[in-house]
């Protein structure tokens, strides 16, 4: 059964929030440590004072309530949706998935454009937000799949396409292995690459590839705890909101194109349903429980590579793996597309799906 829903967080929740706020226990930092040692003081200090004065909640509560949302159980999970149709009935379906630490969200700036082309679906990930906390072992990248294809067919699409970057480039390559009779093609605006032998490269190419080997032998700090102790990080992350904001912010102002910024009260507004649903340590889960993404994506691939995300897709390697049919290069935007250059992201979906309805 899919019900309407309307989100409407209770004040006593958003007092807690602010009081907690106000009692900050505030941590030392070295003397002109900037970066080196993590995300600095004075910048979470800014983020939590618009947090605690000058923030509204309601505002950005009634900005996603603008626009229909639903709810249904899948597989045990209560699985949260927008579900946007277009005025054009015969467009085709369109899955939009984010990734983390974001939600939802990520996708505000592009729903009304792409409403005009495509029927728009976008699910939170199940432990995320509004679709969590999970309440089972095993909601790995693929049962998250399965759980958005069987949302789409009690919406009653048969044929459709999955868009995602981050942990929805994932999902929404899992769900062509999960409907292959369903996806009609897959973009994604994130394509991690592994290393392959053999394989002749630019020097532009090589420069990519060592840089993911870089990752791949430096796995970032906060993905060695997600993968090994999320339940142990929950902790602190549950109980103290400006650890839950440090956690958070920390990407969004880290993995943008240099010299820009997401708006404060967009990151605030992750940060903040990220708190109120308690959703910290089933969000981290996904990295446990998933491991390594395959590379299994039976769907022509349509790839938006932009220049400035946290690592760059090497076509000789992707061709390798996938049914590759578009290739973009953008000289703007980082790892959150949808939110930097929406304009950018939303003319390569709409390029790369026309004439597959």
């Amino acid at each position: 059964m899919i019900k309407p829903f309307v989100l409407d967080v209770p004040q006593t929740d958003l007092d807690d929030l602010a009081d907690r706020l106000a009692r900050t226990r505030w941590p030392e930092e070295l003397p002109d440590a900037g970066f080196d040692y993590g995300f600095p003081l004075a910048e979470v200090r800014a983020f939590a004072e618009r947090w605690l004065d000058g923030y509204d909640w309601r505002r950005h509560e009634a900005e996603l309530n603008a626009w229909p949302q639903f709810t249904t159980e899948v597989d045990g999970q209560r699985v949260h949706f927008l579900h946007v149709r277009s005025a054009k009935e015969d467009a085709l379906p369109l899955v939009l998935i984010h990734g983390w630490p974001g939600s939802v969200l990520e996708f505000l700036d592009v729903i009304e454009p792409l409403s005009r082309d495509f029927h728009l679906v976008i699910p939170s990930i199940p432990g995320f937000g509004l679709s969590g906390p999970t309440t089972s072992r095993g909601w790995d990248v693929h049962r998250v799949a399965r759980a958005f294809a069987e949302v789409m067919g009690r919406l009653g699409y048969r044929r459709y396409g999955t868009h995602g970057g981050d942990w929805g480039s994932g999902i929404a390559r899992a769900m062509a292995v999960a409907a292959p009779e369903n996806v009609v093609a897959v973009h994604v605006n994130y394509l991690p690459t592994p290393p392959v032998e053999g394989v002749g490269l630019s020097e532009e190419d090589s420069r990519r590839l060592e840089r993911i080997k870089g990752m791949m032998r430096n796995r970032p700090g906060y993905q060695v705890l997600h993968g090994t102790r999320p339940q142990t990080v929950s902790y602190a992350l549950t109980d103290s909101p400006v650890g839950q904001l440090a956690w958070i912010a920390e990407k969004f102002v880290e993995w943008v194109e240099p010299g820009t910024r997401i708006d404060v009260d967009r990151v605030l507004t992750h940060v903040t349903l990220s708190w109120l649903t308690g959703t910290a340590g089933s969000s981290a889960r996904l990295v446990k429980e998933t491991g390594i993404v395959s590379n299994d994506c039976p769907a022509p691939l349509g790839v938006a590579v932009f220049a400035h995300d946290i690592v760059l897709s090497v076509r000789p390697l992707a061709e390798r793996a996938y049914r590759i049919e578009h290739w973009s290069e953008f000289s703007r935007g980082g790892h959150f597309a949808a939110m930097e250059v929406p304009e950018l992201l939303v003319g390569d979906i709409r390029e790369f799906f026309t004439g597959r309805a």
